[in-house]
């Protein structure tokens, strides 16, 4: 018989892993999200959050638009600040063979907030509640919330009613307040309370980064799933080694894998964004060589590097020795 970590969480008419792999401007491209595919197969992956205006500028919804269909299972993240160019939004997205459309309620950044989107809306629930019926009549495909546990104030157990009683399939929450932004003890009490309230799936978003801190969230707070956002970073197979861990097996990252992983997400980019992937890898590069004697050396070399076979016969040279 199948325990808790190894059953599916259900969203909607989806059924998915616990385990998922939550969004990172400028990191979870679609690039990083077709090297994942090659560790986890049924895992649900998160796009970048776009703004819905965005979506429907010629630019802005051919570049978020742009993915590859063995990426889904994918939750396409979008940000609002009004029911405005909502429904527009997401005929688009759902015509591009999106599984779910999550509302990011939780981001903390000062340009988001500053808007009145992300984690700002927890302190307008009247607009926030425009907003989720705007997107739940709008949908016929999933549609997820993310939420924080509030702007200035902890209000998230009200906000998370209020979403449930909109219609949606599930919620995703970052138990810190926007104030906090990724510092400080998250607010394990209050996802729990959360859970307790809800009949739909609760996700929980925050310093879960292996097995072991995933046990002890859901030893904490009883959630039904673990959005893994940073500790993603350069570790595609993330996914696949918490599985893995959860089912009692361990799990060995070599140098061989490494350098073959590297090379695979160089590719990637360039296939996916020209040229101008060799610039974009170059964030990548340092945690690909992260722990070694002379990484800073070959960081300072490599992001100056003009070239793909000049990084390819670096990454060589470096992870293969």
């Amino acid at each position: 018989m199948m325990n808790f970590w190894q059953e599916d969480i259900k969203i909607g008419n989806l059924s998915i892993p616990r385990f998922i792999g939550g969004p990172l401007d400028g990191i979870t491209d679609a690039p990083f999200r077709q090297l994942v595919r090659q560790f986890s197969q049924r895992e649900l992956l998160y796009t970048e959050m776009r703004h819905v205006r965005s979506i429907l500028t010629p630019m802005g919804g051919h570049l978020a638009l742009k993915f590859e269909q063995m990426e889904r299972p994918l939750s396409f993240q979008v940000s609002a600040s009004s029911d405005d160019s909502i429904q527009a939004a997401c005929e688009k997205i759902v015509a591009a063979g999106v599984d779910i459309i999550d509302l990011n309620v939780g981001c903390p950044a000062k340009n988001v907030i500053s808007s009145c989107c992300g984690s700002a809306l927890m302190a307008h629930p009247e607009q926030l509640k425009k907003i989720l019926q705007a997107f739940r009549s709008s949908l016929s495909i999933p549609f997820t919330v993310k939420i924080r546990a509030g702007f200035k104030e902890k209000n998230a157990l009200d906000i998370a009613k209020m979403i449930q009683d909109c219609g949606a399939d599930a919620l995703a929450i970052h138990p810190r307040l926007q104030t906090q932004k990724f510092t400080g003890q998250p607010d394990y009490e209050l996802a729990a309370q959360v859970k307790k309230a809800l009949q739909i799936p609760v996700i929980f978003s925050g310093n879960v980064v292996n097995f072991k801190t995933a046990q002890m969230t859901y030893d904490r707070t009883g959630v039904d799933g673990f959005l893994i956002g940073r500790g993603m970073w350069a570790k595609p197979w993330k996914l696949h080694e918490m599985a893995e861990n959860a089912a009692g097996r361990p799990y060995v990252v070599t140098s061989e894998m490494l350098l073959s992983v590297a090379l695979q997400h160089l590719q990637f980019m360039i296939d996916h964004y020209g040229q101008k992937g060799l610039y974009c890898f170059r964030k990548h590069l340092p945690f690909y060589i992260k722990g070694h004697p002379a990484a800073s050396a070959m960081r300072a070399k490599l992001v100056v590097a003009t070239s793909q076979e000049e990084v390819v016969q670096g990454l060589i040279e470096f992870l293969g020795s």
